[in-house]
């Protein structure tokens, strides 16, 4: 007889959790019953007692066949004729009686109607399940179709009852999209920045969109081919928990505090919203903001929502209800929107109501987006959340005119960043509930980023519900992440495979993998690319599960490779320039990392004690030996490759000071590589020595929130980047 351990062990098995782990450092962790049962639990599975689990164990191996018709189905455009299965409750002799009425709809709405009797479908499986026999169907589409997404409609009569279903048909490439220039064999370089902080005469006290149009024209004329910049996603904007640009309220929309206010038309000629601007209090503000060597975001967000309320009220009065052809644009673009905006425009709406709390925070009423007290909420405050359907309109406006200068002055032009996931308090979890784990947060076993692992304090989806409900919170993420971009960075793109669960209240060292339908994801991501013409970096840093680095390599995403990580294991000596991917990026660091100059000086380690952040004394004396170690042989690995600047000493390595020729001289052992792209670091040439972000730590560090030591008239008049162009097009990149 089966103990309860050995119930959830198989319960466990099932929903996709994986028992056990190896760690980067040879570590073997197994996931522990309690940890099994949390996660269970998050899951939606009720496991209170041993029937609980036995029932739950006896409903998944039924499921499908209960379900009557698949919900989703991934395919590749090559497996094609495809067949849909179907699950059908019958009595004996009822076979030959079935009929079933078939529509296949595209998504401009052009739909194929047939009907198919007994003789023309295949029987291909049986089961019997409380009694009741079922049978399986399989039902072939004979119609060669292109890439994209389809509504399979199933009517089925003749049988015990009469059944009807809807399956979403997703018809995939292969691989993603490689600008051509690429397959080819050209190289490009770029350069990889925090967009927030920029320093600037003209910005409200972090950087914004015109910034970003002005380093777009300043990196075309040095040749560069793109300029990456951190997720735009929204954000509370609230210290010290809601500034991340990796942790949204959602993925699907994006941050105010990025918006070129005083380029916005309606800002222009609002007479309001001009005399808001001249207002001397506003202006004083405004130098404070610029002057500040951290940016505040509360203030800078308040500040332009405030003149963004003029400018709406300009815009509703004279455009919108006027319609006007700028009131048409609006219109249209709230149409393309469809529901996901609305959502997104009313959360937002409760949470200016609501004091920017958290809708669990929220009177019961409200923290259901479907409830009587939301819609009537909703009908009460059309304006209010047409407000914020605006904002985001005028962002939209300003990424696309943004994108378009990108594209037709560099090759790649601008690549984005998409955040492995959303904020619990926000409107992403707020609005689909049904397919985020509740008590779950997603994180990090223990790594070379952080030893005694990371917690990151965001829910993770449900594997099964996304399935369920066809993966379109999915597909709209990464369709609208992806739109305007010329590639996308997927940040932790080994949660496409698996991702690691944290039961709240536990160590990450704690948590446990859970399976990610990683075929499909690849295959949706496949399709949005090639539609969008959008190359995809997947940012496969961490512990590395099996086959992830082959499959992502299969479906033409490039790899991310990074200068300190590039070793020949077990040999610490840094990979040889010709030994790295060609289907990669190549940098020297990440914001989670330190940049070169606080590599050198051994600023993060430093940092890391005076906070508490090590284990042990003997932890910090072994990585700061090794940081010894690790700096003499990447100047030997310089040497090797015949870049050495000259005031560096061979008879003392170690000791030799970071210049910007060193600094040079390493992105041009990068710019040696064979891989499609090298992206620079903005803060590693201006010699920035503090990291943008501390993982593991919010509140005792400045995390998210530093700005650049200097403006950005001075970055663009820098001869250390015109030499820095100049090295890359000497090493055949640009």
């Amino acid at each position: 007889m089966k103990t309860r351990d050995d119930l959830i062990n198989e319960l466990s098995w099932l929903c996709g959790i994986v028992p056990e782990y190896w760690d980067i450092f040879g570590n073997r962790y197994q996931a522990s019953q309690s940890t099994k049962e949390a996660i269970l639990r998050a899951m939606g599975i009720r496991i209170d007692t041993e029937q609980d689990i036995s029932e739950a164990i006896a409903n998944m191996y039924d499921k499908q066949w209960l379900s009557f018709i698949e919900p989703v189905k991934v395919l590749s455009v090559k497996n094609q004729p495809f067949v849909l299965s179907l699950f059908i409750p019958i009595n004996a002799g009822e076979e030959d009686r079935l009929v079933f009425y078939c529509q296949i709809k595209s998504e401009d709405g052009n739909t194929n109607y047939f009907t198919l009797y007994r003789d023309s479908v295949n029987i291909s499986g049986e089961k019997w399940i409380n009694n009741q026999r079922y049978i399986k169907i399989d039902i072939y589409d004979n119609t060669q179709r292109d890439i994209g997404y389809y509504s399979c409609q199933v009517r089925c009569v003749g049988a015990i009852r009469e059944l009807s279903g809807e399956s979403r048909i997703i018809i995939t490439p292969d691989a993603c999209y490689i600008p051509v220039e690429l397959e080819k064999g050209r190289k490009f370089w770029g350069l990889s920045l925090n967009l927030y902080s920029i320093r600037s005469s003209l910005n409200w006290g972090c950087g914004d969109f015109k910034d970003l149009a002005r380093i777009v024209t300043w990196l075309s004329e040095l040749k560069a081919n793109f300029v990456a910049i951190n997720p735009l996603h929204a954000l509370l904007n609230k210290r010290p928990y809601d500034i991340s640009p990796y942790s949204p309220v959602s993925r699907l929309y994006k941050n105010l505090i990025y918006l070129d206010i005083e380029g916005i038309p309606d800002v222009i000629e609002s007479k309001k919203a001009q005399a808001a601007i001249k207002q001397k209090e506003l202006r004083d503000n405004l130098r404070a903001l610029r002057d500040s060597d951290y940016i505040d975001y509360e203030a800078i967000a308040a500040l332009k929502e405030k003149i963004l309320r003029y400018a709406f009220e300009f815009f509703y009065e004279f455009h919108y209800k006027k319609d006007t052809q700028r009131g048409r644009s609006f219109d249209d673009y709230i149409s393309k929107e469809k529901e996901h905006l609305q959502v997104f425009a009313l959360f937002c709406a409760l949470s200016k109501r609501n004091g920017l709390t958290g809708w669990e925070t929220w009177s019961k009423g409200f923290q259901n987006p479907t409830s009587s007290e939301v819609s009537s909420f909703l009908l009460e405050n059309e304006k209010e959340i047409l407000f914020y359907c605006y904002i985001q309109w005028l962002i939209d406006s300003q990424i696309k005119d943004l994108a378009e200068h990108a594209n037709s002055s560099m090759s790649l032009g601008l690549v984005f960043d998409l955040a492995i996931g959303s904020i619990s308090s926000g409107s992403d979890v707020w609005n689909y509930q049904d397919i985020y784990a509740s008590g779950i947060n997603v994180g990090a076993p223990p790594d070379d980023f952080n030893p005694a692992g990371q917690d990151w304090g965001f829910p993770p989806l449900i594997p099964e519900r996304l399935k369920e409900t066809g993966y379109e919170f999915f597909i709209q993420t990464i369709r609208k992440t992806i739109k305007y971009a010329g590639a996308l960075r997927i940040d932790h793109a080994l949660g496409m495979f698996r991702l690691f669960w944290i039961p709240k209240g536990s160590l990450p060292s704690e948590g446990a993998y859970v399976k990610y339908p990683s075929e499909d994801l690849l295959r949706i991501i496949a399709l949005e690319s090639v539609r969008n013409k959008t190359l995809i970096i997947a940012e496969d840093l961490g512990t590395i599960g099996e086959n992830v680095h082959d499959r992502l390599k299969e479906f033409n995403m490039l790899s991310y490779k990074l200068l300190y990580f590039e070793r020949n294991y077990p040999d610490p000596s840094f990979t040889p320039p010709e030994r790295y991917a060609q289907r990669a990026l190549c940098a020297v660091t990440t914001h989670d990392l330190a940049t070169i100059h606080g590599f050198w000086t051994h600023h993060d380690i430093e940092l890391k004690k005076l906070l508490g952040l090590y284990v042990s004394e003997e932890k910090y004396l072994v990585h700061t030996i090794e940081r010894k170690r690790d700096k003499e042989l990447l100047l030997k690995a310089l040497v090797q490759q015949g870049i050495f600047p000259e005031e560096v000493s061979s008879e003392n390595l170690a000791h030799a000071p970071m210049s910007d020729k060193l600094c040079l001289g390493i992105y041009e052992y990068l710019a040696r590589t064979p891989c499609m792209l090298v992206s620079v670091s903005l803060d590693d040439i201006l010699g920035v020595q503090r990291q943008q972000n501390l993982p593991g730590v919010v509140d005792l560090y400045p995390c998210w929130r530093q700005k650049l030591p200097v403006k950005l008239d001075e970055i663009t008049s820098d001869i250390r980047f015109s030499t820095l162009s100049e090295m890359f097009n000497r090493n055949g990149r640009g």
